[in-house]
């Protein structure tokens, strides 16, 4: 189990302070205050509808897009807040990268999806991308499969290698933070335990943010755990935040017992 790994010497990278967010008249998270340690990986686990996407959301303010939404407390990337008004969302999103539930690629080839990150970030010369473009295959164990057909198209690869290239382009731009929506919930277990692999040897260098429906990969692979849960009325909002090495030996709280024990969710 990652939990296991000691983390007590590693400082705080994500800070949340009562953050609520809102819906519209929709009260989605109420009140949520975690430290994200740094060069770990943190899994967001609960059911179905509690608010985990949203809250990882918060993070690179994807939740922007979304008409009518609002914020209230902070997060903080490094103790500088992320919903500040000197927050720069373009340079925070280059911090921030994302991994989507399924394979997002886009419709080009192998080596443009690599590259399109740092080529809208300036960089033009043809050296410095194909370094870029090999570093991050690399990263991501792919390039030894996919250098002699970078010029085909990305669609036409297996699902697992269209996540392991999503990852890929997410660390071209060179991010310290890599947030992981069930990116694995649409892979065969094969392609599961490749990308396993991969978060636990990113969090070497990165600071990885899961959302999962899996408490066996919650235990394979994360250092913390947060359990979320909706109220009576509807309200997104934190259980229980530990080390999973703690909480799913030892939980706290009742209701993460049931959870991570299969009583409900």
């Amino acid at each position: 189990m990652a939990g296991s790994r000691k983390n007590n010497s590693r400082k705080t990278k994500i800070e949340t302070k009562s953050i609520n967010l809102y819906y519209g008249n929709h009260h989605a998270l109420a009140d949520i205050t975690v430290k994200i340690p740094a060069r770990a990986i943190t899994a967001i686990i609960g059911p179905s509808g509690c608010g985990k996407s949203s809250f990882l959301r918060l993070f690179n303010r994807m939740n922007d897009l979304i008409p009518g939404v609002r914020v209230e407390g902070d997060a903080l990337l490094d103790n500088f807040s992320i919903y500040g008004k000197n927050a720069d969302v373009v340079n925070l999103r280059k911090k921030i990268g994302m991994v989507f539930q399924k394979p997002n690629v886009f419709p080009m080839s192998i080596y443009e999806n690599l590259v399109i990150g740092p080529k809208s970030h300036g960089i033009k010369d043809k050296s410095l991308l194909n370094g870029i473009a090999e570093r991050c295959l690399t990263q991501v164990a792919l390039w030894d499969e996919l250098k002699d057909m970078l010029k085909k198209p990305a669609t036409e690869i297996s699902a697992g290698q269209q996540q392991r290239l999503c990852i890929a382009r997410a660390l071209a731009v060179d991010p310290e933070v890599i947030l992981m929506d069930e990116s694995c919930s649409a892979l065969d277990p094969v392609s599961t335990m490749k990308i396993e692999e991969l978060m636990l040897e990113l969090a070497k260098d990165y600071t990885i943010i899961i959302v999962t429906h899996n408490m066996e990969q919650a235990m394979r692979v994360s250092d913390m755990s947060a359990f979320m849960m909706i109220d009576q009325d509807g309200v997104g909002g934190l259980v229980e935040y530990s080390r999973t090495s703690d909480m799913f030996s030892n939980p706290k709280d009742k209701r993460t017992e049931d959870y991570i024990t299969g009583r409900f969710g």
